[in-house]
């Protein structure tokens, strides 16, 4: 068996087995948590495996295919560890997950038997139940250019090439009152044109919020006030003085990447490529076929 020790292998077959699994959660802000299905803590590679989650998995299914590995994790709501809140605001969203197979009595003998990222994430009646998606997975994503008269690109990232950090792209500044963790709005966010931050990033730098983004649907100056609404709410809403970061819009227009950005060199779309109208035209009786567009 693949990454299995000579001495775990023994131990498999001894027919008395003092075997559990050992789960490493790397959320994307950079926190490592361990958890084991074992009733005592573990600790191996510098990482302490907690039990009192009640954390554990169902049987991995997995193959040498390119088949996509899955498995499920579920646990109990603990303060400590994995809380409701931070399940709400995301922070295991994409999580990198490593599995072990490990002798309890002895844990330099173990396995890595899972590597992979948390799926969706579910809550229910003081639980959580967490989808395990093996490395297979990826490769099931689309790659590749998508021709399209709008720019694939995402602001700022290395295909765009524009630096959303230069003056009059972003703004930061503390919040100073929001609804419902979607809706926010300000006394003192001037200097931007109406709608200038449409589709743009709104980022929390600190508080119990700290690292949650949202998308802006509508960014609207009323009177002296601006009132900048997400799409979605913030899986926890920020406070009155919490400092966050709002970055401009892009629509993915060539006439936007032009005229807002000056980044027209940088687009990533094809602006005249032939729509839906030209594929069902025909040419019309009496007009002049010199090659040109035909019209009906």
């Amino acid at each position: 068996m693949s990454g299995f020790s000579t001495d775990l292998l023994a131990h498999l077959a001894s027919g008395a087995t003092t075997v559990s699994r050992a789960f490493a959660i790397t959320r994307r802000d950079g926190v490592t948590l361990g958890f084991t299905d074992h009733d005592r803590a573990l600790a191996f590679d510098g990482l302490l495996f907690r039990p009192d989650t009640g954390l554990t998995a169902r049987a991995l299914e997995s193959g040498t295919g390119l088949a996509v590995d899955n498995s499920e994790a579920f646990g109990a709501l603990s303060s400590e560890a994995i809380s409701d809140e931070d399940i709400l605001a995301g922070r295991y969203d994409g999580a990198e997950v490593r599995t072990w197979l490990v002798n309890w009595g002895d844990v330099s003998q173990r396995a890595l038997i899972f590597r992979g990222v948390l799926g969706e994430v579910t809550r229910k009646g003081g639980a959580f139940s967490a989808e395990l998606r093996g490395l297979a997975e990826l490769l099931g994503q689309p790659q590749g250019r998508i021709y399209h008269a709008r720019c694939s690109a995402i602001l700022g990232d290395a295909a765009c090439g524009f630096d959303t950090a230069q003056p009059g792209f972003r703004a930061e500044l503390p919040v100073e009152t929001v609804e419902e963790g979607r809706v926010f709005r300000f006394s003192a966010l001037a200097g931007f044109d109406d709608r200038w931050f449409e589709k743009g990033r709104l980022s929390v730098l600190d508080g119990p919020a700290a690292g949650l983004t949202g998308v802006v649907k509508n960014d609207r100056i009323r009177g002296a006030e601006r009132e900048i609404e997400l799409w979605q709410a913030l899986g926890v809403e920020p406070g009155p003085g919490d400092l966050i970061r709002v970055e401009a819009g892009c629509d993915k227009r060539v006439e936007t990447c032009r005229l807002k950005f000056a980044n027209l060199l940088n687009f990533q779309g094809f602006p005249d490529i032939p729509g839906e109208d030209w594929l069902i035209n025909y040419p019309a009786s009496g007009a002049v076929h010199d090659g040109g567009s035909l019209r009906r």
